[in-house]
């Protein structure tokens, strides 16, 4: 296990502008380590970073190193960009990001990690939420900015509980030691790593174990691959479900005011909380499941978490409304969903808010993806009235697959292809299809939420998705 030692006293981050990233070097920062980074383009985490005191490089160069001892980096920076060759040739001490977590949280008492194929994000700032309103005092580090932070991280001052997100790309998850280990789904993805869905389940198996006789594994009891994956471990199961009454939490009397889940909530036969949602979506009422089962095993009490999920409005990103479109007055919203699961589920949450129509604008995020999921891509819109496809977001790869966008656009009826040097193109198409009733959906995990920031009139904006149709 990877300790931090007093020897030392620089520490460079290698993609320092990822949410991830951003907020292990804030936290470093603010233990009082001198912190640097650098990543390819300049953004407004970034900014926020300099504003703290931490040196942002743009670009990855060996001279950047200078006066650095510890490099920290992730699955995703190649082996051979020239700051990791100067640091290996260097003899810098090496951190894989997720050993570098592990180490600067130290021990807590819980340490809960969400973990799942879709959801992390918003599960784990649900349950950081949660937290923070019952007054508890968590040390925070997800996937997506929390409002109410307005980061995605948090440093404690008790350092009893622990929120984190549990990454599986690269089986980073197997290096955190969570007390708590939460399963939302298991699929496939990532499969420029994993080769199939056996090694999919056998890696979630193995994080479901970490936990041991002492700590708990929280699943979903409705996705039969996360099941398979808690059998034969010793970690004491506690499971949740939408529908299920064999399971641990779940819900009844379950129905949707403008997209947004209303349901009573037992546990072992009897009433535990009431359930009223500020955010939409069938899917959240399954992370609020898992999250209320996470929080019970805490020490939170039904009051508390039906009060604290009650005033959760949503994380950055993540069905994230962010205004109206100028020429027609659609709503504009924002959303990281990149799998066909993920596109499925946010376009069945947003179909059920109320607006007329839903224009999706989508930018696939890698090739390797793209490719393996082709025909499941081509099947995910079917819900939308209309799809705009730009081009793939290469994020670590190399186009050696031969695919573009246009591939997925050629299989669902009505689509449009539009490169993205032809974002006019998009902005006048939708000021031409549009209107005040409509939904504009900007979706992906690439560099596309710049073009939701961009169109979006910000004058109007609300912070609860429930009460934002027309």
């Amino acid at each position: 296990m990877v300790r931090l030692t007093k020897d030392m006293h620089a520490i460079f981050f290698i993609g320092l502008g990822g949410v991830s990233m951003s907020a292990l070097a804030a936290i470093a920062h603010g233990k009082g380590y001198r912190v640097g980074g650098s990543d390819r383009v300049d953004s407004q985490i970034l900014s926020q970073l300099r504003a703290q005191g931490i040196e942002v490089f743009i670009g990855h160069n060996a001279s950047n190193l200078d006066g650095y001892d510890t490099v920290v980096y992730n699955a995703a920076i190649p082996r051979d960009n020239p700051e990791m060759v100067r640091a290996r040739a260097d003899g810098l001490r090496m951190i894989y990001r997720a050993d570098f977590l592990t180490a600067l949280m130290g021990e807590h008492k819980n340490a809960i990690g969400v973990a799942g194929m879709h959801g992390k994000s918003t599960t784990s700032a649900m349950l950081s939420h949660m937290f923070l309103s019952a007054d508890r005092d968590p040390d925070i580090l997800i996937g997506a900015q929390l409002p109410e932070l307005n980061a995605a991280y948090r440093v404690s001052k008790t350092g009893t509980d622990f929120i984190f997100e549990a990454c599986e790309y690269r089986d980073s998850f197997l290096s955190f030691r969570p007390t708590i280990a939460v399963v939302l789904n298991v699929e496939m993805d990532h499969p420029d790593y994993f080769k199939d869905m056996e090694q999919v389940r056998a890696s979630f198996h193995k994080y479901l174990q970490i936990p041991g006789k002492s700590g708990h594994a929280v699943i979903n009891a409705d996705d039969e691959n996360a099941m398979q994956c808690a059998k034969g471990i010793e970690t004491p199961v506690t499971t949740f479900s939408l529908a299920s009454p064999a399971a641990d939490f779940y819900a009844t009397n379950l129905h949707f005011v403008h997209g947004c889940g209303r349901c009573d909530v037992m546990h072992n036969g009897k009433h535990y909380a009431t359930l009223s949602l500020s955010v939409p979506g069938r899917h959240n009422v399954a992370n609020a499941l898992a999250v209320i089962a996470a929080a019970a095993l805490c020490g939170l009490d039904g009051e508390q978490i039906s009060r604290g999920l009650s005033t959760f409005t949503g994380a950055h990103r993540r069905m994230e409304y962010k205004g109206t479109f100028a020429p027609t007055g659609a709503a504009v919203y924002d959303d990281f969903a990149h799998h066909p699961s993920e596109i499925k589920t946010t376009l069945a949450g947003a179909k059920q808010m109320g607006y007329q129509r839903v224009f999706v604008v989508f930018q696939p995020h890698t090739y390797s993806r793209t490719a393996a999921l082709l025909n499941d891509f081509r099947a995910a819109f079917s819900a939308a009235d209309q799809v705009i496809f730009t081009d793939i977001y290469a994020a670590r790869e190399q186009n050696t697959y031969h695919i573009s966008a246009a591939d997925i656009a050629s299989g669902v009826p009505g689509a449009l292809y539009l490169a993205q040097t032809q974002w006019a193109k998009i902005t006048q198409y939708l000021a031409q299809h549009t209107t005040a009733q409509d939904m504009i959906l900007i979706m992906g995990a690439g560099d596309i939420a710049r073009y939701a920031e961009k169109i979006a009139d910000k004058s109007d904006a609300k912070t609860d998705a429930c009460v934002t149709t027309k």
